[in-house]
């Protein structure tokens, strides 16, 4: 039986009381669309890269090793300053850290499309993982303040489907911007991808600076009583105020490391399939970039979906680790059945995109585990440093799946390794993380 059924508190939204379900939906109303759009344009900022590449590869010379290379550098730009940015959101708050990063990543995009060799491509890639360091951390921690842990998997999961939403209009998005808007400005198609879908970030963030809270306490748009009945919620189970935690105590915890390898191994997959999808489909056969796009969109309408059940089951039950490591495997055993099913291009897309969308899903199972699995006094670090290991999925993973599909020409060898990866972190999580870590608090 899970804690919080063991001390009669709500499990659900439904089984609040009727005062604190109408504040928590206040909440929700207000904070999510905003947290949905800034994370679905930030997935399409990310994802635009691998649609660009089916046609700037030629112009300024990029090969598939340096693809990977600048895919992955992104990701070493995000780690050198995403604890930095998590700690500095503590001091300003999130309203001002949340701008600060969507202007930035914004302008950076817009950058992108006026790089004319690879090498430039790639200081791109690294300026924008700079731009971007804390926003999803951020994020994560930022609903701590706001929702108690009954309900944070599935307000986890709403956040994430906005990636899946993303991924589903992505693809379709960049083919239709790529088709129809070659020439704008004296541009090329890739550049223009570039140029408008950088803006909405610059735009967003700008508008958030107005309409977010940092915390409940400091919400105009919440009366006294319901500040109270949100503060009450949080503190149902806790005990009391939390010391401050030093990171260098954080750095030796041995369950952030565990976390942070799990971490790793499932952004692998999910990494992957964002970034080398559009390239997966055209070796199926495929070169017209509307029917890319349409395919590309296969695996995120799947995985929004499998997310949001996923969720609820987990959140019913108050379990996490066999929920993740289930799908997690199944991940697996699709990606290692592309190889041999490639000369059939149902069974093919069939693979992609159940294989894509269950490793997907993980993301936003994994991540109602690190708040539960931390004190609320680390949380703030240790997010941070359990998303920097696994950011390393982003450098590592992209670079060899790039060497890879270099020296053979072809990316199944590539997906035997990511699905290897993922069998692995599957036992990590089961072995390394014990259910009774995970035993939830409504504020842990």
């Amino acid at each position: 039986m899970s804690y919080a059924v063991e001390q009669g508190l709500p499990t659900t939204l439904e089984e609040s009381g009727p005062a604190l379900k109408a504040v928590y939906r206040k909440v929700i109303w207000r904070l999510i669309p905003f947290l949905f759009l800034a994370y679905a344009i930030n997935t399409i900022d990310r994802l635009n890269i691998s649609f660009a590449k089916l046609r700037m590869a030629e112009d300024i010379a990029l090969s598939d090793a340096a693809y990977g290379i600048g895919a992955g550098i992104f990701y070493l730009g995000y780690i050198l300053f995403e604890i930095p940015s998590n700690l500095y959101m503590q001091r300003v708050g999130a309203r001002a850290t949340l701008t600060r990063i969507m202007v930035l990543w914004g302008m950076v995009t817009i950058a992108t499309a006026f790089v004319t060799t690879a090498n430039q491509l790639i200081v791109a890639r690294f300026l924008l993982g700079v731009a971007e360091a804390g926003f999803f951390p951020g994020v994560i921690l930022y609903l701590t303040y706001w929702f108690p842990a009954a309900l944070r998997a599935r307000i986890t999961a709403v956040f994430l489907m906005a990636a899946m939403i993303s991924g589903i209009v992505s693809g379709p998005l960049a083919g239709w911007i790529m088709t129809h808007f070659h020439g704008w400005l004296g541009l090329r198609d890739w550049q223009v991808l570039f140029v408008l879908e950088g803006i909405p970030a610059i735009l967003l963030g700008l508008f958030g600076w107005f309409w977010l809270a940092d915390r409940p306490s400091q919400a105009h748009w919440l009366s006294d009583e319901e500040k109270r009945l949100i503060s009450d919620g949080l503190a149902q189970g806790s005990t009391g105020a939390a010391p401050q935690v030093r990171l260098l105590e954080i750095l030796r915890n041995p369950q952030v490391y565990i976390a942070g390898l799990v971490f790793f191994c499932i952004y692998s997959g999910s990494n992957t399939v964002s970034y080398w999808m559009p390239t997966l489909i055209r070796g199926f056969g495929l070169e017209d970039l509307r029917t890319i796009g349409l395919l590309a969109s296969l695996p995120y309408a799947c995985a929004l979906v499998g997310m949001y059940l996923l969720a609820r089951s987990s959140d019913k039950h108050l379990e996490r680790r066999w929920h993740l490591a289930g799908t997690i495997l199944v991940s697996a055993v699709c990606f290692f059945l592309l190889g041999p099913a490639q000369s059939n291009l149902v069974a093919s897309v069939a693979l992609m995109s159940i294989g894509a969308a269950c490793a997907l899903s993980a993301v936003a199972l994994f991540w109602s585990i690190p708040p539960a699995l931390l004190a609320p006094a680390s949380a703030a670090a240790g997010i941070a440093v359990i998303s920097c290991i696994g950011g390393l999925a982003g450098v590592i993973s992209q670079i060899v799946v790039g060497a890879i599909k270099t020296a053979t020409g072809s990316l199944y060898m590539a997906f035997d390794v990511i699905g290897a990866v993922l069998v692995i972190g599957a036992l990590i999580l089961l072995i390394g993380i014990p259910a009774r870590a995970l035993r939830e608090k409504p504020h842990a």
